[in-house]
């Protein structure tokens, strides 16, 4: 695509997700397309392999076993800066979204991602615009986003958080393990 770039002409791969199965099809599939891919099941393995084979880009599951993907994502933009990193979580919220392009990602993906889309993601021009979305948040959607905008503010914890949004701790609580609603 004449429209497309890796960075420096680079199209090593990372791939980051605790789910074998899928690393195995899609690492395939991004290989039929040329990437040179480096797999990881694991925060601490994704890490290891930030630091020696720094890739050019990155898709990272966002719940590991041992941690959080956006560790993943932070470390490879700080050894590697021109490199692109794709998010992908079966648990998708703005505030995660928004925490993950700070900290150097180009695009969130829910899954189930396929290669597809994944590959026109990392391609992607910096300044392309994501489509709008075809159906808008619910009222109850956007209270829940809120609440996770404010827990990732606060870092994660919950005390704080459930004192900044004047809510009891443990309703919070309930609130955050429960799924996004439509």
């Amino acid at each position: 695509m004449a429209d497309t770039a890796a960075p420096q002409g680079d199209l090593s791969l990372l791939i980051v997700d605790d789910d074998k199965a899928f690393v195995q099809r899609l690492a395939r599939a991004m290989e039929t397309r040329g990437y040179i891919v480096h797999a990881a099941e694991s925060v601490r393995e994704g890490l290891a392999l930030v630091d020696s084979a720094q890739p050019a880009f990155a898709v990272v599951d966002m719940r590991l076993g041992d941690g959080n993907g956006l560790d993943v994502i932070s470390a490879l933009k700080q050894r590697r800066p021109d490199a692109k990193g794709i998010v992908l979580t079966g648990y998708g919220n703005i505030a995660t979204a928004v925490t993950a392009v700070k900290l150097g990602a180009v695009d969130y993906l829910a899954k189930p991602a396929d290669a597809d889309e994944i590959h026109a993601a990392l391609m992607a021009l910096p300044d392309s615009k994501p489509r709008p979305p075809e159906n808008p948040m619910s009222a109850d959607r956007v209270r829940w986003e809120h609440i996770q905008r404010v827990y990732e503010l606060c870092g994660r914890n919950v005390s704080e958080t459930a004192r900044r949004l004047n809510m009891h701790r443990r309703t919070l609580q309930r609130i955050l393990a429960k799924r996004a609603p439509r």
